[in-house]
């Protein structure tokens, strides 16, 4: 993400630390069931999507609108949250989506206590189940705050850590896991943005499935635009718009009057629903 967190620098260090190797995995990403509850219809996106570190002006959004990007991904809370975000209200929210913008919730939870860096924030193995249910229900409800309904997704961002930590790496599932029980528990979907090297893959290689994330959003930052060609995992995972691809970072580009340095994303998944 746009130095959210750590500078750009620190991420590039960080990432290479947590190892660039990719394992593939097999089995099929689910959710937790969904039955006993009516949910409201997903609301998908195909398409191109970017990400930056604050939300655009209004003004800037209704230049940016001419087709290029079709969603925007928002920093809806946490402590770890780097940006300050002062267009980022309900009002900010209903008017880009009546210019047709689609958004993508994302919520910068603990991070893992093996990481390189320093958060706000750090989940230990005795606060990471406390921590992630805290944060679960948090997100939604500044999700909720912001017009995104029930039936969004709000996606967890993890940043690189030690994967080959197990005390670490276990901690971190824990958090996951009862961060997306809460979720599904005030009907919100599951989503996860990480890295392909390190904690996209705890995901994506995590032998039990149980209350882990629907929809991966990973970071390979190959400037392919694709969910599919570069998808390093099992072809029968996070299958039926599940999936998205953060291909390039830093990006800066000019359309009317407004610079912004944007991340860019192949998207293929769950959008907020608004409106």
């Amino acid at each position: 993400m746009s130095s959210h967190r750590h500078s750009k620098k620190r991420r590039y260090v960080a990432w290479a630390a947590a190892g660039a190797a990719v394992v593939a995995g097999a089995g099929i990403a689910a959710q937790t069931s969904m039955a006993a509850t009516t949910w409201p219809a997903q609301r998908t996106f195909t398409g191109r999507a970017f990400d930056a570190c604050a939300a655009p002006s209004l003004s800037a959004m209704k230049a940016w609108h001419t087709g290029f990007y079709g969603a925007a991904a928002v920093y809806v809370g946490c402590k770890n949250r780097g940006c300050a975000q002062p267009n980022l209200t309900a009002s900010w929210v209903k008017s880009v989506s009546a210019l047709g913008w689609k958004l993508v919730p994302l919520y910068v939870g603990a991070q893992p206590s093996c990481q390189t860096g320093s958060s706000p924030e750090k989940m230990t193995a005795s606060t990471a189940a406390s921590l992630g249910a805290k944060d679960g229900a948090d997100a939604v409800a500044k999700a909720a705050a912001l017009g995104m309904k029930a039936g969004s997704p709000v996606y967890l961002d993890m940043e690189p850590y030690d994967v080959t930590n197990k005390a670490c790496n276990d901690a971190v599932l824990t958090y996951v896991r009862a961060f997306d029980k809460t979720l599904h528990a005030k009907t919100y979907r599951t989503g996860y943005y990480g890295f392909t090297s390190s904690s996209a893959k705890a995901i994506a290689t995590a032998s039990d499935r149980t209350d882990l994330p629907g929809n991966l959003w990973y970071a390979l930052w190959d400037k392919n635009n694709t969910t599919t060609a570069d998808w390093p995992w099992g072809s029968t995972q996070f299958t039926n718009h599940s999936r998205a691809h953060q291909y390039m970072v830093n990006s800066k580009e000019t359309r009317g009057a407004y610079t912004i340095t944007v991340d860019r994303d192949a998207w293929d998944a769950p959008v907020a629903i608004t409106g």
